[in-house]
């Protein structure tokens, strides 16, 4: 035992300080291709989520996942080398929610020679299926290449999920109006394709109008689901434009969540709140090859790149499009995403090579892949969908703290009641828990009880951190819930608030802002118009960086200190982080009144004739009336 262990610590000691010297590669394809990237920053300090505790040593390592200690481990190791392995593979999946990705025949260090003869090959090969099978996971070759003696392979280790468990990705799907999106979530999730007059979005629509305009003005949400060996589960319906998601489901180890978004100008605040709202852990941002960049197509480039959110593009109708043309668009779309603002390292993807390196380093930000595709040929969709399915999910969630619910959406089902949807941010939910469901229009939050769940349309018993459901609620009204509220468990003692201190950086301002300015707030699923109260600068123009204090005009909200939000107004857009949250700021005097719970005309009537005057106060032409004088009001950090 004592020497099993010291080879164990020798091997670990080896591995962190390798970690700490190497710098993370993308790997040379056979088109040439060659980059450098870093280790993000935003892998430890997620987007609208907390991490779970894992240190950055853990993370690196996590992220350096194809490195392995040598091509040689894997050739007959004893017990002691195989447990080793087995243990460090199931870190691996753990740290990406269920798949990652092994090399065998890679050289590690300068001067050895790359690739593994036919013999050490298999037997390597052994030992990665017997570690796979040992942890209930699925062993799949995605790519085979020679190396400089023998053949180098890369193999997808997912983990087999139980009927009803799925590892979930979401992708935001945003791009100019006729970009072809909807037709393209058509084409993915329906196995048909597009007849070229928008046969396959006629599926997905939602409204009356949308089927008739053409045009998405809703949030749709469509799914892709993969099994264990990376083949796609989504069949072509024989009869009906609908398909069984729960069927998908149950099938899947991985399903891919597209996030729909309207395209047109009008419906920008449905594009911001689907970005912001539904969390997504990456984009696709559509480009028509005929009509090239236009309308909002640099602004949604520019709403991903403020959140954080990687973003590969879609270049579509290429069958239809003139050389000449293609030519320039792609150009620009180039030029566009190698600019100071961007600085994205594109790279075309045309074979099976490139899907892979790019997939494998996607996680980096700094690579942006561009396929061209055509809905109706058919041309390079199957390499998109090879792509979505080595996407790893980005962002890291905690199951061990309390559980938090964001709200994005609310129905009435017959038959079953109110029914609320969204994202699970930490903890883990059971049917049956009892959860407070606020803040109400007072800031108020009442103790509601979860009867059922369903993910995907398919009943489940529990959700964890990360996944998206939704619950049906007991004895409540839907009239009663609104998007941007919460469901929490009892013991973290929520608190609403009118007030909060951010950091923002203006992205656009066509002149200054001041202070009692007023826009839109899209912080997650909370979506209402703030003032400016105070600056620490005096005005504010495009592309400066200030302190700012901001007070919601219609309700108070819940907060969390860390979470990043988009302040716009027209054309204005500004991205901040909320840095303090002001608790017991006094509300609105009219929003009291508005409510019924102003003070009574008794009480005030007694006050003034005992001499008595009520502390009233204005702020940006508004009136509220508070106990305590606005310097008394408490700021958390």
């Amino acid at each position: 035992m004592s020497s099993s262990t010291s080879n164990e610590e020798v091997r670990s000691s080896k591995k962190s300080n390798e970690s700490k010297t190497e710098n993370i590669q993308l790997k040379p394809s056979n088109t040439g291709h060659m980059m450098m990237a870093s280790p993000p920053p935003q892998l430890i300090n997620s987007l609208f989520a907390p991490s779970n505790g894992h240190s950055s040593n853990d993370l690196d390592d996590d992220f350096n996942e194809k490195l392995q200690s040598s091509k040689k481990d894997f050739i007959a190791p004893d017990d002691d080398q195989f447990d080793y392995l087995m243990k460090k593979m199931q870190k691996q999946i753990l740290s990406h929610q269920g798949e990652c990705i092994y090399v065998l025949g890679e050289a590690e260090h300068e001067g050895e020679e790359t690739g593994l003869v036919n013999e050490d090959l298999v037997t390597s090969r052994a030992t990665l299926e017997a570690m796979s099978e040992n942890l209930n996971c699925k062993c799949t070759l995605i790519r085979a290449r020679d190396g400089q003696v023998g053949k180098i392979e890369e193999y997808l280790i997912r983990r087999i999920y139980e009927e009803n468990d799925f590892l979930e990705v979401k992708v935001a799907v945003v791009g100019n109006v006729d970009a072809g999106k909807s037709t393209l979530l058509g084409v993915l999730t329906h196995c048909e394709l597009d007849n070229g007059r928008g046969h396959s979005r006629q599926k997905l629509f939602r409204h009356k109008h949308e089927i008739e305009s053409g045009r998405t003005s809703s949030v749709g949400n469509e799914i892709l689901g993969f099994s264990s060996n990376g083949e796609v589960v989504n069949k072509a319906s024989s009869h009906g434009s609908h398909i069984d998601w729960s069927d998908i489901c149950q099938q899947s180890a991985k399903v891919i969540t597209f996030v729909d978004l309207a395209g047109h100008e009008k419906y920008l605040k449905t594009t911001v709140f689907g970005m912001t709202g539904h969390m997504p852990d990456f984009c696709m941002l559509m480009v028509g090859s005929n009509a090239g960049i236009i309308g909002t197509t640099k602004e949604h480039l520019g709403l991903a790149l403020a959140l954080n959110v990687p973003v590969f593009v879609v270049v579509t109708k290429i069958d239809m499009c003139p050389a000449n043309v293609l030519a320039e668009t792609m150009k620009l779309l180039l030029k566009i995403l190698k600019s100071p603002g961007c600085r994205k390292i594109p790279v075309l993807v045309s074979d099976d090579d490139n899907v892979i390196t790019t997939a494998n380093n996607f996680t980096s930000e700094r690579v942006c892949p561009i396929f061209q595709i055509s809905n109706v040929t058919g041309e390079n969709i199957h390499l998109l969908k090879k792509f979505l399915n080595l996407l790893k999910c980005r962002t890291i969630f905690s199951d061990d703290a309390l559980p938090e619910f964001l709200i994005d959406d609310t129905f009435s089902v017959p038959g079953v009641g109110t029914v609320v949807s969204g994202t699970l941010i930490t903890g883990v939910i059971t049917a049956g828990d009892s959860l407070l469901l606020g803040p109400d229009l007072l800031g108020k939050f009442e103790t509601v009880v979860v009867k059922s769940i369903h993910r995907k349309r398919m009943a489940v018993n529990d959700v964890r951190a990360g996944q998206t459901a939704a619950f049906a609620l007991k004895k409540i009204k839907r009239s009663s819930i609104r998007k941007g509220m919460v469901m929490l468990h009892p013991k973290i003692n929520p608190k609403a608030v009118w007030e909060y201190k951010g950091e923002i950086l203006v992205l656009h301002h066509p002149t200054t802002i001041s202070a009692k300015y007023q826009a839109m707030v899209h912080c997650g699923s909370i979506r209402q118009t703030a003032s400016i109260l105070t600056m620490s600068k005096q005005h504010l123009r495009t592309g400066d960086k200030a302190e700012v204090r901001f007070r919601f005009m219609k309700n108070p909200e819940y907060l969390r200190i860390g979470t990043k939000f988009v302040f716009r107004e027209g054309r204005t857009k500004a991205v901040g982080t909320i840095l303090e949250i002001v608790e017991n700021a006094p509300a609105y005097q009219s929003h009291l009144k508005r409510n019924g719970k102003r003070s009574t005309n008794n009480k005030t009537t007694n006050e003034q004739q005992n001499g008595e005057t009520t502390s009233t106060t204005r702020r940006g032409g508004r009136r509220w009336k508070s106990n305590q004088t606005s310097n008394e009001a408490t700021t958390v950090k």
